[in-house]
């Protein structure tokens, strides 16, 4: 209600959203246009995070779907096991001094199993399980086989978090998954490959470990999840590079190093970074979603800095794939 005094300006005197009262200067409250200025400025402010989110688990896509022509890269100076072992390192140190200079205390001791999880899945399985493949597959190959990690992903989610997808996210997202597969089978000749089987297994531990940090990012910020799920690897990842690099040749060279530089700070710390924090906004079955778009980025880097050729199917599977990106970012979750 208002009042005014004869020796003071008119008021307004508001009931805030905690019931308590508060005086403001009529100007400021009164008006439909200076109310419909602020439901728009909150509205602006509920829908940014969402946008932001998607941006960010965007730009995470893009990072990983360097990954695979980056490890080729890398395989030409170093051995599957060294290069898993000395990416990990680096990532882990860069994400240490970052961790240092934030001055970020250590985690709560129950968020610890989570993030053995992030690093038993992320930073260590994933990167050995897809290096190992890719010594006897191509990188269009694997690309279209992780592109499976999508469905993965918002599968263990849902049994993870206890949220149930909506009938139609799950039919696009299926959908996906099918033209991924079907497109995999036709470029391997209707057979799966030892390679193959690693890159499931890699699906399978990076699926897990997605989910883990996209839960825990929503309690701590992503780049402290991913940067504390290294650092806990670092002594392990210290040792192995020791013994790794004493056995395997190293032969360095351009592209080797660029490959080991990106996959270390590009994708591994970078990538997640951006990644976690997307799905903290906008949700781990949404933003998995976004990944179907991975393989596809990846056919293009293979041919544009591998040189391989480009399967007459892609067209076809990018079409098919981009829709059901859509419908799912459309659909309930």
């Amino acid at each position: 209600m208002r009042t005014q005094n004869s020796a003071t300006s008119r008021t307004t005197i508001a009931v805030t959203a905690t019931g308590s009262l508060r005086t403001e200067p009529v100007g400021a409250a009164s008006g439909t246009g200076a109310s419909d200025a602020r439901t728009g400025s909150a509205g602006k402010a509920a829908a940014d995070p969402r946008t932001r989110g998607t941006l960010l688990a965007g730009l995470g896509v893009i990072s990983f779907s360097l990954t695979f022509p980056s490890t080729v890269w890398g395989l030409e100076s170093f051995g599957p096991w060294s290069l898993v072992a000395v990416r990990s390192t680096l990532a882990a140190l860069i994400a240490g001094a970052f961790l240092l200079a934030g001055r970020v205390p250590l985690p709560e001791r129950r968020h610890w199993a989570g993030l053995a999880v992030v690093a038993c899945g992320v930073v260590i399985g994933f990167p050995l399980l897809t290096t190992l493949a890719l010594q006897t597959s191509t990188t269009s190959h694997a690309a279209v086989v992780v592109g499976l990690l999508p469905l993965t992903t918002a599968t263990i989610a849902a049994v993870r978090t206890g949220r149930r997808p909506s009938r139609t996210f799950w039919i696009a997202a299926v959908s996906g998954a099918v033209v991924v597969l079907g497109f995999t089978l036709k470029e391997s000749g209707g057979s799966f490959s030892t390679g193959d089987l690693y890159l499931f297994g890699a699906l399978l531990v990076c699926a897990a470990g997605y989910t883990e940090g996209g839960r825990l990012a929503a309690l701590m910020p992503g780049w402290q999840v991913i940067g504390w799920g290294l650092v806990l690897c670092l002594p392990l990842m210290v040792v192995a590079s020791a013994v790794t690099l004493s056995i395997e040749p190293v032969h360095l060279n351009a592209h080797g190093v660029i490959g080991l530089v990106w996959v270390a700070a590009g994708s591994t710390f970078f990538g997640l970074y951006v990644w976690y924090r997307g799905m903290a906004a906008i949700g781990i079955p949404k933003a998995s979603q976004l990944q179907l778009a991975q393989p596809l980025l990846t056919l293009f880097w293979s041919v544009f800095l591998l040189g391989e050729s480009l399967p007459l199917a892609a067209p076809v599977a990018a079409v098919a794939v981009l829709v059901c990106i859509a419908v799912t970012q459309r659909a309930k979750s």
